[in-house]
């Protein structure tokens, strides 16, 4: 059982909507060259599918060009396309999915992307631990933008963090922030889209999983 549905059986048994903050679309894209511009915040097509929002970019300790996202939105080997940007041609590709914490590190082709530390009004500099009551955080999504709420914190001691914030499809990933700090990213929202409270994993839990791994996104720091 994942930690998602660890939340929703501790909620009463509630249905949690994790998937289902996975965009669909049909969207054609092709290769025309250049250089795509990402950042948090910035929308994601995977397999040309599926689309969902980037958490963070920046370089991991071995200088590799790397970002994070919601593990949902695809598993090892799924390529990456920038919404904004579909002429580019594919930008990376998923080499580390955990359907448990339910986040994702992605690794980019940096001739085909300029990394930014701000999308929209969020601006990325650090990232840090988990928010709690009765901070306000932040988020940007590729389909709802830039919302904010109160935080919740952690509810059921697993290791989540729960806020009041708009998320819908497509918002999957998104960065959730305390002011240029990034504490989490956007995995859920409990039964109704933008009125039931949003659900993320913890940023300081998610890179200590990959630290712990020692792979690609070991060292993350963001641009």
């Amino acid at each position: 059982m994942t930690q998602l549905a660890h939340a929703a059986r501790a909620a009463g048994g509630a249905i949690l909507l994790s998937a289902a903050l996975l965009g669909t679309g049909t969207a054609t894209a092709h290769a025309d060259g250049g250089s795509a511009v990402m950042g948090g915040g910035s929308g994601i097509i995977i397999d040309n599918l599926y689309e969902c929002t980037l958490t963070t970019i920046g370089y991991d300790g071995a200088g590799r060009l790397v970002g994070l996202t919601a593990g949902h939105c695809g598993d090892p080997g799924s390529t990456v396309w920038a919404e904004q940007a579909r002429g580019v041609g594919p930008i990376g590709k998923f080499v580390h999915s955990d359907h448990d914490l339910d986040y994702a590190v992605i690794q980019f082709d940096p001739n085909r992307v300029t990394p930014v530390n701000r999308i929209g009004n969020t601006t990325i500099t650090n990232v840090g631990q988990a928010a709690s009551f009765p901070q306000v955080a932040c988020k940007e999504g590729r389909t709802t933008g830039n919302t904010c709420g109160i935080v919740y914190g952690d509810l059921f001691g697993d290791q989540s963090i729960w806020t009041q914030m708009c998320v819908v499809e497509g918002d999957s990933g998104a960065p959730v922030v305390v002011g240029n700090t990034l504490v989490g990213m956007v995995n859920a929202y409990l039964l109704v889209a933008c009125a039931g409270p949003e659900v993320g994993t913890n940023m300081g839990i998610i890179m200590g999983d990959i630290n712990g791994r020692g792979d690609v996104g070991a060292g993350f720091a963001p641009v």
